[in-house]
């Protein structure tokens, strides 16, 4: 029986038929062998305050704030730029080689879009990684230069799943970061009409990001849920499936010969992706102007979650902002154990993935690292990297 996904009033999958399984058993086999804001404290807050609040090591941070700003204004030689490496892009095309970019998924999704879009002024050579850790592997393995990998969605979130191998695979790093808008197609064969359709299928994120436009549709649809839409787009074309649309990224419309019935099918514009760059060693892409660098930073904290304010205020007190924070388990220490009068308090452990402006070879950076590692399990910086908006 097809999966199906609980869609709003108004759009009603039918019951399932032999034709409904006839069409998704098909497209799940195929893809089973190809192996998915605390306001910011006061920068003049007295250090006597902070420091009977939280405790003597803070007050001094803001001390050593307050007096690089006013250093930078009586001596314009010391300011400096928040920047980075400049290492070329990438070392491994000398012997003028395309750059082997390796890109998490199958051709026709997104992030083989994402991949062309990202290297569209060099000669590069991309290939399909079928595992979300095969990407990894063949960085490591020296069959691809660069890897990109999906990271998150504006609507939807993170995908997790990236940022446990980014954990464990250390010797891989981000060195660049690209975030595309989302551009959901409706796809069928050539010469299908939009009166034709009579069932649309998609993976369930694209579904559920489309479902007013599905909901109001001319006609009454059949809506199902597959695994991959790359894959159910192959699949119609191969099999030339003239009553079923697919929703799906335009580059599967060219890769697999369909017809983009509707670009920008979703229901909100306001919809992105956003995608890693990762490599081994000191890669990064050519600055463009008006670029800005950012610093991906894991660590983990000997007082556990109470302890995440004063990782964020070690960075803050610097000017240095915090964009964003997650946080994975702990998996090497999963569970703490609190003693307290009243009794041991026992939860789980996490590791924080923390967002920050600026370069990593940053002096101030360097410092705000340097004090969070007082506090910490461990810190790994996971690449710190420029990031480019594309149209």
């Amino acid at each position: 029986m097809a999966l199906r996904i609980g869609m709003p009033t108004g759009l009603r999958p039918s019951t399932s038929s032999s034709c409904d399984a006839a069409l998704t058993r098909p497209i799940r086999a195929s893809l089973q062998q190809r192996k998915k804001e605390t306001p910011k404290l006061s920068p003049l807050r007295k250090a006597e305050e902070i420091a009977s609040t939280f405790g003597f090591e803070m007050a001094i941070v803001d001390l050593e704030r307050l007096f690089s700003k006013e250093a930078s204004k009586d001596h314009p030689l010391l300011r400096r730029k928040l920047a980075g490496p400049s290492a070329p892009f990438p070392a491994e095309r000398s012997a003028g080689k395309p750059l082997r970019v390796a890109y998490q998924g199958i051709p026709g999704s997104y992030c083989q879009e994402a991949a062309a879009k990202a290297f569209s002024s060099i000669r590069c050579e991309a290939f399909p990684c079928s595992h979300m850790e095969d990407a990894f592997q063949a960085l490591k393995q020296g069959d691809a230069n660069q890897a990109i990998v999906p990271v998150e969605n504006s609507i939807d979130g993170t995908i997790d799943r990236n940022f446990d191998l980014l954990l464990r695979h250390q010797d891989v790093e981000i060195i660049g970061e690209l975030v595309l808008p989302v551009n959901h197609c409706l796809l069928s064969l050539k010469g299908t009409s939009r009166s034709d359709l009579r069932r649309v299928i998609s993976h369930p994120q694209a579904l559920s990001h489309c479902w007013a436009k599905l909901e109001g549709f001319e006609r009454h649809l059949e809506i199902e849920e597959v695994p991959n839409a790359a894959e159910a787009a192959r699949y119609i074309s191969e099999n030339r499936i003239t009553d079923t649309a697919v929703i799906g990224s335009r580059i599967a419309a060219k890769e697999f010969g369909l017809e983009v019935l509707e670009q920008n099918f979703q229901d909100r514009s306001e919809n992105f992706n956003r995608f890693w760059q990762l490599g081994l060693g000191a890669q990064h892409q050519p600055r463009e102007l008006g670029d800005a660098w950012k610093t991906t930073v894991a660590f983990s904290l000997e007082k556990g979650a109470s302890d995440l304010f004063r990782a964020m205020w070690i960075f803050e007190s610097r000017d240095i902002s915090v964009t964003k924070v997650d946080h994975r388990p702990n998996r090497s220490n999963p569970i703490r154990v609190k003693e307290k009068s009243t009794g041991d308090h026992k939860y789980f452990d996490y590791v924080f993935v923390m967002d920050v402006e600026g370069s990593a070879s940053d002096s101030s950076m360097e410092k705000a690292l340097k004090v969070l590692k007082e506090i910490s399990g461990f810190v790994h910086v996971l690449g710190s990297y420029t990031c480019r908006l594309k149209n």
